[in-house]
């Protein structure tokens, strides 16, 4: 077979999945509800080190400041992962055609 024939057959063939008539709106409603929860834990999980830190500095207590601190920086790289690994995986995936 020679390249033409084979790059037309490869892209007959690529199947690209759908949702199904009417599934959009409640996987959206999903997706919304998913991401809301995420952003108040991203925003629970920086009062509770602050807490911490605060905490720590009042009582003396070296190790609380410390993990408060550590807390707030994990909870900063979390969301920075958190807006970064979507269009990541969209680059890598693409369409999502096969």
């Amino acid at each position: 077979m020679n390249t033409m024939t084979s790059t037309a057959l490869t892209i007959s063939m690529k199947v690209c999945p759908k949702a199904p008539p009417g599934a959009q709106a409640p996987v959206d409603e999903i997706t919304g509800y998913v991401l809301w929860g995420v952003i108040i834990l991203f925003g629970l999980a920086v009062v509770i080190g602050i807490g911490a830190v605060v905490a720590g500095r009042i009582f003396g207590m070296a190790h609380a400041s410390k993990v408060g601190v550590i807390s707030i920086v994990v909870v900063f790289l979390a969301a920075i992962g958190y807006l970064v690994a979507p269009s990541m995986l969209d680059g890598l995936l693409g369409q999502g055609c096969v």
